[in-house]
């Protein structure tokens, strides 16, 4: 069956097209039931034995996805129509959507009602896209009813009270959320359940035993169309918001519509906007932009004074220690800031995540088995505290948790949100760790087996279509080795020196070739770029690309045949670079040796083999490159890294130490540094209107705070000179290396 929609719309050239879409639908759609024995069966099916099967809309996916995920949730059918609306509005949500209706082990089922004969709908005279979706929901929800018969029971779940409503008036059985939960009698469900953020609920169904009367602590965002409307204007300036993660009271607002970046002093300035989030910002008046009053808040002792109506029994109301370090303020009242201070007026796009910490101390409540009010205080300091609803009190008060946040109201000192998950004992190693691959976004999930099919069977061999492509360069012949920390398995790099018959050297750095197995656009690829990199733990790896990759076919391994990427100099003895040539190839490294055993060969004079003298030459040349890098007026920013002894059963840490670096370690940076330099010339003078030059520009502001006055060319002597005192050295380092 055909249906089709025609339509017209006006070019960017000012032309008026006509546009006629063909909407496909087709009455063989699989309704995904076991017990339906009309239906062609599919792979993973809805029990046939469910208690019922639900429904659910849009905003259940977008705010109860935690709920969704606990193993509680099953025979749930997802529309293609919410799926739809879930994906233009949050793509995280839906790619942890998506993750459940894969997942074999879940009884998630996606219905295409959207192209099905019997569930489509057209939009109706005068109706928003919203109300469609809605009535498509509740089309397919009574026809998943009519299918099914009495075989079992069909609900549909939302929190929309209009939606529940006309559900109901069209004989379709509907429930809410928190309703719903109930009924399965798992009181720790309900933690899960997310506060509503629109309102749709009647209040009766969210417990809050807050006093009715509150006063008004921050200001209500503006509206959208006003914010559009200021930011036109130039009214309002828009920008992402980061906290200063050592003062959670001041932030920064980079905005390019005045080139600079807007202060913002206090919460009650920051109205409600978290770390990351998209603001509109209003400039105070000038004479208002005083410098910041650097206060230390061990907390938000800064609100103390202020009547905030807590609930009896509640983490708010639970004594506080009254020695905590008292706010000291540095006030500079009378010094105007040069750079503009400004307040939030409104949300543009929000950042709330999930975040790892615990519950604020407090006295258990009387009686057990009821709701608690409790305080959850996060391990980023730049994040509020966050108010949420628990019933299992006694067992979170010394845990590590993931709490999530449902809403910041203008009536409330806190946001408010609902518990996700335990982690573990507050000081367990594990669960610290965990916390830390957490909050820094770690995934640390196994590769699933739609990334493992990417990988090449092994053993893994050189095709012979690999020697007769004629862009790689067959280097098997040349003495490669490589130099790696001791116990390395995923070797990247190696290198080669021959010495030239007119006296000068052919040095090459080869890097194995990864995109040769890391196609565009595979899972693997997907699954690389969302990771991004590899994470280094003490005693522990999180990979970016699976391991038969990293340490067996593209690790650069002794004695076995190889591809890879290769920057190949000719130099004279004084390291000069005469020529460079770039090229895919093919190599054999003969060997693969730790810094130790590379920084022996070199020490010892009796070693004159080869190999040695290779190391000997590239050390020489290091050596030069690096006085010379150093001349030019480089800043050495690398700190001390720290190693740790580790007990081989218990893995506590044992000791702790400075990794010694030694001439090898030097010499290997030196010519990874050089070949990462030739590469981007190549880069430059091919693709100029894509290349990218990370110029710290922020130093010169620095510069003067610190009282010195570098060179304004950056890279002269008189800059690295500058620094040389261990605390400027270690402001530039952090003002370098960090985005805050």
């Amino acid at each position: 069956m055909l249906q089709s929609k025609t339509f017209v719309k006006k070019t960017k050239a000012g032309r008026v097209q006509k546009v006629v879409r063909e909407h496909y639908l087709r009455d063989d759609i699989p309704c995904g039931a076991a017990s339906c024995s009309a239906c062609a069966a599919v792979e993973h099916p809805l029990a046939a034995d469910a208690a019922a099967i639900l429904v659910v809309d849009t905003n259940v996916v977008l705010h109860q996805i935690d709920l969704l995920e606990n193993p509680a949730i099953e025979d749930v059918v997802l529309l293609s129509v919410v799926l739809d609306e879930v994906k233009n509005k949050n793509l995280s949500v839906f790619n942890r959507i998506k993750a459940l209706c894969s997942n074999k082990a879940r009884r998630f089922f996606v219905f295409t009602n959207e192209h099905h004969r019997d569930t489509y709908i057209k939009e109706m005279v005068g109706e928003g896209p919203n109300d469609r979706n809605d009535r498509a929901i509740r089309v397919a929800t009574r026809w998943y009813q009519s299918h099914l018969g009495d075989n079992v029971k069909v609900l549909l779940i939302t929190n929309d009270r209009d939606n529940k409503r006309k559900a109901i008036e069209e004989g379709i059985n509907a429930d809410t959320v928190e309703s719903y939960v109930r009924s399965l009698a798992q009181p720790g469900l309900l933690d899960l359940v997310a506060v509503s953020t629109s309102g749709d609920v009647a209040m009766e169904d969210v417990e809050d035993l807050r006093p009715s009367k509150r006063k008004v602590i921050y200001s209500e965002h503006k509206p959208m169309s006003e914010i559009t409307s200021g930011l036109r204007c130039g009214i309002y300036h828009q920008g992402k918001l980061r906290v200063n993660r050592y003062n959670p009271f001041e932030a920064y607002v980079g905005s390019e519509s005045i080139g600079d970046e807007i202060v913002i002093h206090g919460r009650s300035n920051m109205n409600r906007a978290f770390d990351g989030d998209i603001v509109a910002v209003e400039l105070l008046p000038q004479d208002q932009w005083h410098e910041s009053k650097s206060f230390i808040a061990d907390d938000d002792e800064d609100y103390a004074e202020e009547d905030v109506h807590l609930a009896p029994n509640s983490a708010d109301d639970a004594p506080r220690n009254t020695n905590h370090t008292q706010s000291t303020v540095a006030s500079s009242a009378a010094a105007v800031s040069s750079r503009p201070v400004g307040r939030v007026v409104g949300i543009i796009k929000r950042n709330w995540n999930s975040y790892c910490g615990s519950l604020e101390p407090m006295p258990m409540p009387a009686g057990s088995g009821g709701i608690a009010h409790a305080l959850f205080v996060s391990k980023d300091r730049r994040i509020p505290k966050i108010r949420i609803q628990t019933r299992q009190l006694g067992n979170l008060l010394d845990k590590r948790i993931i709490v999530a946040v449902d809403l910041w109201d203008v009536l409330s000192r806190y946001p408010s949100g609902h518990y996700v998950r335990t982690i573990g004992d507050i000081g367990d190693k594990d669960t610290e760790t965990e916390v830390v691959l957490i909050e820094n976004d770690i995934n640390t999930r196994p590769f699933s087996t739609q990334v493992l099919a990417c990988l090449p069977p092994l053993p893994w061999t050189l095709s012979p279509e690999d020697l007769a492509n004629r862009n790689r360069q067959d280097l098997r012949h040349v003495r490669v080795f490589s130099v790696d920390p001791p116990g390395c398995r995923d070797i990247d790099d190696a290198l080669h020196c021959t010495p030239l018959p007119n006296g000068n050297f052919e040095v090459g750095v080869h890097i194995a070739d990864v995109t040769n197995f890391v196609h565009p656009g595979t899972p693997l690829d997907e699954e690389a770029t969302q990771r991004g990199t590899s994470v280094y733990l003490v005693g522990q790896r999180i990979d970016m690309l699976p391991k038969p990759l990293t340490e067996d076919v593209c690790s650069l391994r002794a004695d076995v045949e190889r591809l890879a990427f290769s920057v190949v100099w000719e130099m004279t003895p004084h390291a000069d670079i005469i020529s460079t040539r770039y090229t895919k190839s093919v190599i054999k490294s003969c060997a693969a040796m730790s810094y130790v055993e590379a920084q022996a060969r070199m020490d010892d004079s009796r070693m004159v083999d080869p190999l040695t003298v290779d190391l000997r030459n590239l050390n020489s040349l290091a050596k030069i490159m690096r006085h010379r890098r150093c001349e030019r007026g480089a800043l050495t920013l690398a700190s001390a890294e720290v190693k740790f002894e580790i007990d081989s059963e218990t893995h506590d840490p044992l000791d702790i130490g400075i990794y010694q670096i030694r001439e090898a370690n030097q010499m290997i940076e030196e010519f990874m540094l050089a070949a990462n330099i030739s590469v981007a010339e190549k880069i430059l003078k091919h693709f100029p209107l894509c290349s990218l030059l990370r110029f710290l520009n922020q130093l010169s502001g620095l510069a003067q705070k610190l009282e010195f006055e570098p060179n304004s060319s950056f890279g002269r002597p008189t800059f690295s000179e500058s620094v040389d005192s261990r605390q400027c050295l270690q402001i530039v380092r952090l003002v370098a290396i960090n985005r805050d």
